[in-house]
């Protein structure tokens, strides 16, 4: 799945702060924080360092429910370093490393 929010790949660190995103702002589900909802337009597996094959972290988050029109909130925040996020997917909920929601691109909404 591509992203249609931009062309460009950026790598994002997982422990980048900054302000939050306001509504309707396209973003990474990595950076949002607890109470914060947002829809999936696409998934950028090139953004994330990751020791798996090329393919298989998207495969495993279409796998978990990580599709383009998917309504998504942040549930909790671990500590320290927030991380994992438990993520509500529609009507499910899961754990995913900070690192790998930086894969996922969303809408604030």
């Amino acid at each position: 799945m591509t992203s249609p929010i931009s062309g460009a790949r950026h790598h994002i660190s997982p422990g980048t702060t900054s302000d939050p995103p306001a509504p309707g702002d396209s973003c990474r589900l990595g950076v949002l924080r607890k109470g914060q909802r947002a829809v999936v337009t696409g998934l950028d597996e090139a953004a994330v360092v990751t020791p798996l094959p090329p393919g298989e972290l998207e495969r495993r988050m279409i796998e978990m429910g990580l599709i383009e029109g998917a309504r998504v909130e942040i549930l909790h925040e671990g500590f320290p370093g927030a991380d994992p996020l438990a993520v509500r997917i529609d009507d499910h909920t899961l754990a995913l490393r900070r690192a790998e929601a930086h894969a996922v691109l969303v809408t604030l909404g």
